[in-house]
């Protein structure tokens, strides 16, 4: 489903991704964990073709990603900050995305009133809270039904309701085999969504593997403490 070898990435001299080699296949639900600043958001960017890699082959369904764009119409993408026209009312946001990709939502209607957007539908982007964009956001990556699930912590700023939907959202598009990657820094949101575990730190995948798996071997009983333990180590594995 997503294939990644030899991915690098430097921003003004400073290597953020070292040489990444990732398979994800489809229908795995996935937690790309890692410190602020590892590399993660840099490397979800470069799946979705938002940063141009300095070396490396990434293939999305069989596609390599050189130039073509077709394969993110199978890509829900939920950023952790989004941004917006700001004088674009919602209503006119969802018709610009419908546009975009050329054919209607399975489920728009639905999600709007699950996350009590129809208040907000004739509001201009910039009036509206951080909590209420995130829902916008939520809204614009599941309605068209895709395969491939991208979330970029995308319950900050959600008040305890609207976490509680969005998870149910999310627990089901997992239950129809739905490929899905998802970063956090509330462990527990990922032990309750994710079931594989992609650790970064300082550019290279330190664990990829079952969530369970890395909780055993770090001898702990929770995701947070075993992330906690694998981040209180060097690059090479030596504890700091």
């Amino acid at each position: 489903m997503i294939r990644i070898e030899g991915l690098k990435k430097q921003f003004g001299g400073r290597p953020v991704l070292k040489g990444i080699d990732l398979h994800i296949p489809k229908g795995q639900a996935t937690a790309i964990v890692g410190p602020n600043g590892s590399g993660k958001t840099t490397m979800i960017k470069t799946i979705l073709g938002l940063v141009k890699p300095d070396d490396g082959l990434i293939e999305v369904n069989g596609t390599r990603l050189n130039g073509h764009y077709e394969y993110r119409h199978h890509i829900g993408y939920m950023p952790q900050i989004a941004r917006y026209p700001e004088n674009m009312r919602v209503r006119e946001l969802f018709s610009f995305i419908k546009d975009l990709r050329g054919r209607e939502p399975l489920n728009e209607q639905e999600l709007i009133e699950r996350f009590n957007l129809a208040p907000e539908m004739e509001k201009p982007l910039r009036v509206l809270s951080g909590g209420y964009r995130q829902k916008v956001g939520a809204c614009l990556a599941l309605m068209f039904n895709p395969e491939i699930l991208i979330m970029d912590e995308p319950t900050a700023g959600l008040d305890p309701k609207a976490s509680h939907i969005f998870k149910e959202l999310i627990q089901k598009e997992k239950a129809q085999g739905k490929t899905i990657l998802l970063t956090s820094h509330i462990m527990s949101e990922l032990e309750e969504l994710t079931d594989h575990v992609v650790f970064i730190l300082e550019g290279k995948i330190r664990f990829n593997g079952p969530m369970q798996e890395l909780i055993d071997q770090s001898d702990v009983k929770k995701l947070e403490a075993a992330v906690a333990k694998m981040m209180d180590t060097d690059s090479e594995g030596v504890p700091a």
